[in-house]
C-alpha cells in the first residue's frame, strides 16, 4: 500500500529531500495515539497532559503581603505615628478591621487585613512599644500581592499536549489539584541489525564491533519518557528480522531500528516492510544522516535509521524526536536555535544541511560563542559526547570563517 502524501521523491538513488520537507510529511500523516490515565501529581513529571488544567479558584486566594512589615491605610501616613493593634502571620490572619491611625504587624504571605491597602517594609519603620513610625512612606498599594494576580478562576493554566515540568507540578499543586489526566506513554520497540554487531560482555571476533547504537537510543528514548522494549541485536537474516518485527509490532506503537536500511544484498528490511505494511526510503539532504526509512509494519509506525553512530543520533534528534512527540500527543515545539560567533573555521560543501558537533564557550567578556569539537566523521561517536550543541549550517552554505556568526541548536534537557 502506498500513501501518495509521502511516497513521492522516495528512493536512495533519487533526489535528496530537504529536512523541512521530511518533517512536513511526517507531521501530515502521524496522528497521536489514544489512551489516557489518571496519575497522582508526584507521578506526572514528564508526562503529557491529556486535558487542559483550569484554575478552580483564584491564586492567591486573598490579598497577601509581599514583605515583612506593617499593614496600614495609606491615607493615615500623613497624620503621624500609627498604633499597633495586632499581627497577621502566614496561616494566622488578623481577624479585625484596621481603623483610622492603626496598623498591623504582618509577615510575608500574611493575609492583608480588612481596611488596609498598603504594606510598609519593616526596614522603613521604627517601633516603640505599640507606636509605629514609618520613616520612608511607601506608595499606595505597595508590597501587596493581589488575589488572583497569578491565576484567575477559570483560566486555562496549562494546555492539553504540554509535557509537565517541575514548575508545572508546583503550579498545579498551588491550585489544590492532586491528580491529572495524562496521555498513556508511547511504547517503542528498538533493535540493532547487523551480523557484525555484538552485545556488551561478548567476545569480539574478526570484523566484529560492539553495538553502541542501542545504548544511545536507550538514552534518548528514556529522555522522551516512552515505554521501552529493547530487543537487542538481530542478525541480517530475513526470518530473524521478520520474527523481530512481528514481535515488536504486536507490543509497540513504534518500531525503531539502526542499520540494515541500505540497498545492499543483505537488506531484507525494505522487503519485509513492503510485504507487511509500507516503506518509504528517503534520502535526506542532511549531514550526517542521509538515508532514512519510514513506514509501517502491521499497525506500528517504523523508523529505520542509518548504522553510523553519529548519523543515528543526528537523525533521531532532527527527525524521530518530533515524530515521537507528535505521536505521544505533545504540542509541537521547534528546537531552540540562536546565533553565536564561531571560534572555529568550518569546512562545508554546499548541497546538504549540516549539523556539526560543537560546544558552547564563554569568552573573556562573558559573552557566549561556539566552537567545533573537531573531526566530524559520522562514525566518530566521541564527538557527540564532547559536544553540547549542533552548529546548523544551511544547505547552500559553504565554508565558515573563524568569527562568522552561525545558528546553534543546544542539545538541551526537555523534561524538567
Amino acid at each position: 500500500m502506498t500513501n501518495p502524501r509521502i511516497a513521492d521523491g522516495c528512493g536512495h538513488d533519487g533526489p535528496s529531500l530537504p529536512l523541512a520537507t521530511v518533517l512536513a510529511r511526517l507531521a501530515e500523516v502521524i496522528e497521536p495515539i489514544s489512551g489516557q490515565q489518571r496519575l497522582a501529581l508526584r507521578s506526572a513529571l514528564g508526562h503529557i497532559l491529556a486535558e487542559p488544567i483550569t484554575a478552580p479558584a483564584p491564586v492567591p486566594a486573598h490579598d497577601n503581603s509581599a514583605m515583612d512589615g506593617y499593614a496600614l491605610r495609606h491615607a493615615d501616613l500623613e497624620a503621624g505615628p500609627l498604633k499597633l493593634v495586632g499581627s497577621a502571620f502566614a496561616g494566622h490572619p488578623y481577624s479585625g478591621e484596621i481603623g483610622p491611625g492603626e496598623c498591623v504587624r504582618i509577615m510575608t504571605g500574611g493575609v492583608v487585613p480588612a481596611g488596609a491597602d498598603t504594606v510598609a517594609m519593616q526596614e522603613h519603620a521604627e517601633a516603640k512599644d505599640t507606636t509605629i513610625t514609618i520613616t520612608r512612606p511607601p506608595s499606595a498599594g505597595d508590597n501587596i500581592r493581589r488575589a488572583g494576580e497569578d491565576l484567575q478562576a477559570g483560566d486555562v493554566v496549562l494546555p492539553a499536549g504540554r509535557r509537565l515540568t517541575a514548575a508545572d507540578l508546583g503550579v498545579i499543586a498551588s491550585m489544590g489539584v492532586a491528580e491529572v489526566s495524562v496521555m498513556r506513554a508511547l511504547r517503542v520497540a528498538f533493535f540493532s541489525t547487523g551480523d557484525e554487531l555484538r552485545s556488551l560482555g561478548e567476545t569480539l571476533g574478526p570484523g566484529e564491533i560492539y553495538d553502541s547504537n542501542r545504548y544511545t537510543l536507550f538514552g534518548m528514548l528514556t529522555r522522551l519518557g516512552v515505554d521501552l522494549i529493547d530487543m537487542g541485536v538481530v542478525r541480517d537474516d530475513e526470518t530473524a528480522l521478520q520474527h523481530a518485527l512481528d514481535q515488536a509490532a504486536a507490543n509497540a506503537d513504534v518500531i525503531l531500528t539502526s542499520g540494515g536500511v541500505s540497498v545492499g544484498e543483505a537488506d531484507f528490511m525494505g522487503k519485509l516492510l513492503q510485504m507487511h505494511g509500507e516503506a518509504h526510503f528517503w534520502s535526506i539532504a542532511m549531514k550526517p544522516g542521509r538515508p532514512l526509512t519510514f513506514g509501517r509494519y502491521g499497525k506500528a509506525w517504523y523508523f529505520g535509521l542509518p548504522g553510523n553512530p553519529v548519523s543515528v543520533m543526528a537523525t533521531f534528534t532532527q527527525v524521530v524526536t518530533p515524530a515521537l512527540r507528535q505521536l505521544a500527543g505533545e504540542l509541537h515545539q521547534p528546537p531552540a536555535r540562536f546565533r553565536l560567533p564561531c571560534r572555529s573555521a568550518l569546512r562545508k560543501k554546499p548541497g546538504r544541511q549540516e549539523f556539526q558537533r560543537a560546544r558552547l564557550v564563554q569568552q573573556a567578556d562573558g559573552s557566549l560563542a561556539v566552537e567545533s569539537v573537531g573531526r566530524q566523521g559520522s562514525g566518530i561517536l566521541r564527538s557527540m559526547s564532547e559536544a553540547d550543541c549542533f552548529i546548523v549550517l544551511p544547505a547552500d552554505c559553504g565554508n565558515v570563517a573563524e568569527g562568522d556568526w552561525v545558528d546553534v541548536e543546544p542539545f538541551g534537557a526537555p523534561l524538567v
